[in-house]
């Protein structure tokens, strides 16, 4: 195994400072994202972060590295395309609950069944924080929002499990309360061969007054710490990932090794796209003149 030399969380600093509100979970996310990069030893221009549109999607712009702002909903799909050209870009998305969760969902299953090797934090805040505060796919029942005055009927999507079965690799939780054992999630994603989710509690200061900083350090606690739990077992994974309420796990639920898409794709497993040749060999060239004539 090469030697990995760590570097400073300097070599990631941007000019362009932040502009998320004071106090915003983003600010952890986006401090663990340097810190995981400097422990892999991962020089800026090997890093590529894609985002969609929201709050934390503005996160590519606020760290030195090679950056694709999308469009919403549409992040996975432009890093997707990113890896399969070049494989030897360590590729990391940064989004939101609405904008990964909600417009993005189809693009997120389709990413994880075909086990990308990329890597996915999401700033789940469990509101639209761009938006000015109404419901998002993972806002709890009952929790009044712009958009739900009497409280939120609709049941909250679980991402964990929904990343579990379909098929991610490595499926863990964060909190941006936490940013060092954030970056050792986001670390152990990058490492990681295959579809990665880091999903992060990142406390929306301004629009979420149920899901605070306070209500997460009262009820969070870490798997690595549970005697014996086995991030290979599926079964108890899932039973991790429901488990909500006074109790909170973070850590890594599930991880497991399986043949990457750009490994069992045969247009790709020789070379990447930007290695391949452009133009198309004399002999297929003149087979397809024939088959046209």
């Amino acid at each position: 195994m090469a030697t990995v030399l760590p570097l400073p969380i300097t070599n990631y600093e941007s000019v362009v400072e932040p502009d998320w509100c004071p106090g915003c979970g983003d600010f952890g996310v986006l401090k663990a994202l340097k810190m995981a990069a400097g422990k892999l030893g991962i020089q800026p221009h090997e890093l590529m972060v894609v985002s969609g549109i929201g709050c934390s999607s503005n996160l590519p712009g606020f760290i030195h590295a090679c950056g694709v702002h999308s469009l919403h909903g549409r992040a996975v799909a432009v890093a997707e395309g990113i890896k399969l050209a070049n494989h030897d870009l360590n590729v990391v998305i940064t989004g939101g609950d609405g904008d990964g969760y909600g417009i993005g969902i189809g693009h997120f299953i389709h990413a994880m069944r075909r086990n990308i090797d990329i890597t996915y934090v999401v700033m789940n805040n469990q509101i639209y924080g761009l938006t000015t505060g109404q419901a998002s796919p993972t806002t709890m029942k009952e929790v009044r929002t712009k958009s739900t005055p009497r409280g939120n009927v609709e049941t909250p999507i679980n991402p964990l499990a929904l990343a579990i079965v379909s098929g991610a690799t490595y499926v863990a939780r964060a909190f941006s309360g936490e940013p060092e054992h954030m970056s050792d999630m986001i670390a152990g994603g990058i490492r990681h061969r295959g579809f990665a989710l880091v999903d992060t509690f990142s406390p929306c200061v301004t629009y979420n007054k149920v899901n605070t900083y306070p209500y997460f350090k009262q009820r969070v606690y870490k798997l690595e710490e549970e005697a014996g739990y086995d991030t290979g077992n599926v079964e108890k994974a899932m039973q991790r990932c429901f488990e909500w309420g006074d109790r909170i796990p973070l850590g890594l639920f599930y991880r497991d090794t399986q043949p990457i898409y750009e490994e069992s794709e045969p247009a790709l497993k020789e070379t990447p796209l930007v290695k391949q040749s452009l133009s198309l060999k004399k002999e297929i060239f003149n087979e397809l003149v024939q088959e046209m004539i």
